[in-house]
């Protein structure tokens, strides 16, 4: 083991130190999967230090294994990201956000021809652009890659603390009907109520959203009579049905929940792609609870997860904003 080595363990190390004593603290925080997306970084690259020490021909096919893989697989997720995207078009209608996936795929289709091109073209303006895009895309990258970590991990992580409630948030009506992305988060609901109602404890399940276009009712309304049509008692069953955004859904939820136990812990449902970022903004309206995830059409998932992790960009636009300047600022300058 080189001296090298042992220093990426020992930086792996602190990494997960900060980690864990973060995740700890609140485990709805984003910078938990910036801090385990470090760690498993260098201590992959102490792993592969340390295959180096043993055998620099096995370090050197894994290496170039690894720069052969890489554009392979930037090549297949754009061909997934545009035949999924096709495929939401289908299934979903013509919609903006239907979109994402198709536009994700066929942006990075283009950068790769740009970057094609630009090793053919010597002008220095296409070289700035080149840089500019590229660490863009670097920063962005690094950051989806931490919230599709962090995203997988906190949504196997059950709580195993009792509840007294379970907050199920609303995701659109047809008419009266509940579509089947509703009735998955309905019936993880129903799930988690049964669980606690055999451990000796029956918690309250409050339905969460509020009427909007193309709804005959209030989400609220229709997703308590699915329950209660599924066995759940209609006396256990709260209504809040004014929400029309998740962080409406929260802090008019944490309102019921308040006025009726101060010292409440909760549990709230949603879909899987949507967990992280509803996580944190149960955090950011200091819920007492945890978020847990219902599952997801396979078709859906990708698109849905690009939405939130926009989002999250959106959120912190300031962050993001002062990050993308300064990457912006690297590349042209030294060329001035």
């Amino acid at each position: 083991m080189t001296t090298v080595s042992v220093y990426s363990y020992g930086i792996a190390l602190l990494w997960f130190l900060f980690f864990l004593v973060s995740f700890v603290r609140d485990r709805r925080r984003l910078r938990n999967g910036v801090y385990l997306f470090l760690t498993l970084a260098f201590l992959g690259l102490g792993l592969l230090l340390t295959l180096a020490s043993v055998s620099e021909t096995a370090a050197t096919v894994v290496v170039v294994g690894v720069v052969v893989l890489v554009p392979l697989l930037i090549v297949g997720l754009a061909v997934f990201l545009v035949a999924n995207g096709v495929t939401m078009v289908r299934r979903e209608g013509l919609r903006p956000v239907n979109l994402l996936s198709l536009a994700a795929g066929l942006g990075i289709i283009a950068f790769v021809l740009f970057q094609a091109v630009r090793q053919h073209v010597d002008w220095p303006p296409l070289g700035v652009a080149g840089d500019v895009m590229t660490g863009l895309l670097a920063y962005v990258g690094f950051l989806f890659a931490c919230f599709l970590l962090y995203s997988f991990v906190y949504g196997r992580i059950r709580p195993k603390r009792g509840v007294d409630f379970i907050v199920v948030l609303g995701a659109g009506l047809i008419g009266e009907k509940v579509p089947p992305l509703l009735a998955s988060r309905l019936e993880r609901g129903r799930t988690a109520f049964d669980a606690a109602v055999a451990k000796g404890v029956e918690p309250a399940m409050i339905t969460s959203g509020g009427q909007g276009p193309g709804e005959d009712v209030p989400e609220a309304v229709a997703m308590a009579d699915y329950l209660v049509s599924r066995g759940v008692s209609r006396d256990r069953v709260l209504l809040e049905d004014r929400s029309t955004t998740t962080w409406e859904n929260l802090v008019f939820s944490k309102a019921i929940m308040t006025e009726q136990r101060p010292d409440y812990r909760c549990l709230v449902v949603t879909n899987n792609f949507h967990v992280l970022r509803a996580a944190l903004l149960a955090r950011k309206a200091k819920l007492n609870g945890q978020v847990i995830g219902a599952p997801t059409a396979w078709y859906f998932w990708p698109t849905a997860t690009l939405r939130e992790f926009v989002a999250i960009l959106v959120e912190h636009w300031v962050v993001n904003g002062v990050i993308a300047v300064l990457i912006v600022l690297s590349a042209v300058l030294p060329s001035l």
